[in-house]
């Protein structure tokens, strides 16, 4: 459902893409991004079909989750599920660890290696969209790994061609995580309870990146890869209403 908010332009934009029966598919889907973003997605209803791709099958309760196609995939051995990656319009990536989770070498291995070969997959198979969820500071050149790692992907997908390639870049997630972390907790208290006075240059709600990603897919932008840095994607995702 459109919320009445919204600019009219948008929800024409959103319509027509509507009417254009397309596919997607969605990587990270059991994360918290991924999460909002399918429940986002069934909620506006732009897409005709929507397929999971992940490494077990996910369950979900409510009739809405019930059209959903799963596909269950080896990420160390992707090349044999390219079937799975056939047929989609566009595709969204929520797909992530963390080096305290995996260790270096792990992550390196989620955050790039399946990423970009999930991407090269996607784009063999049709698809013409590609969505990223990135981070704030993303660059190649730096010298810390997980800021490096995640600008090196973006920089390996852009050169793939996608017709249209969006990365966003949000800064600190706020999102009330079921893992207890404590310094991270602590964090998250303050980024929301400075966001709550209008501070957002740091950090934003997982919900206002999903409504961001979603508002942002229809849209028809002038360069063929968009960033969207931690700012863009708050304007957008409030835009979108929350």
């Amino acid at each position: 459902a459109c919320n009445k908010a919204e600019p009219e332009e948008d929800w024409t934009a959103e319509q027509n893409f509507k009417q254009q029966n397309k596919s997607c598919f969605i990587l990270g889907a059991s994360g918290e991004t991924g999460r909002m973003l399918l429940q986002e997605l069934l909620e506006r209803n732009i897409f005709s079909k929507i397929t999971l791709i992940g490494r077990r099958q996910l369950t979900f309760e409510g009739k809405s989750y019930e059209t959903l196609v799963q596909e269950v995939v080896d990420f160390e051995k992707l090349e044999d599920h390219a079937a799975a990656f056939q047929g989609h319009d566009v595709g969204y990536c929520c797909l992530g660890t963390t080096r305290a989770k995996a260790g270096a070498e792990g992550f390196i291995r989620v955050d790039h290696d399946y990423v970009l070969k999930s991407a090269e997959l996607a784009k063999a198979g049709g698809c013409t969209q590609f969505h990223l969820e990135s981070s704030r500071g993303a660059d190649k050149k730096s010298s810390f790994l997980y800021l490096k790692v995640k600008g090196q992907v973006e920089a390996d997908i852009e050169a793939l061609g996608f017709d249209r390639f969006a990365i966003y870049r949000p800064g600190v997630l706020l999102v009330d995580r079921q893992e207890s972390r404590p310094a991270e907790w602590m964090a998250r208290k303050f980024f929301s309870a400075v966001s709550a006075v209008g501070f957002t240059s740091m950090s934003v709600p997982i919900q206002v990146v999903a409504k961001s990603m979603v508002s942002n897919t229809v849209l028809q932008p002038e360069q063929k890869t968009e960033i969207l840095e931690n700012k863009d994607i708050a304007a957008l995702g409030k835009s979108a209403g929350n």
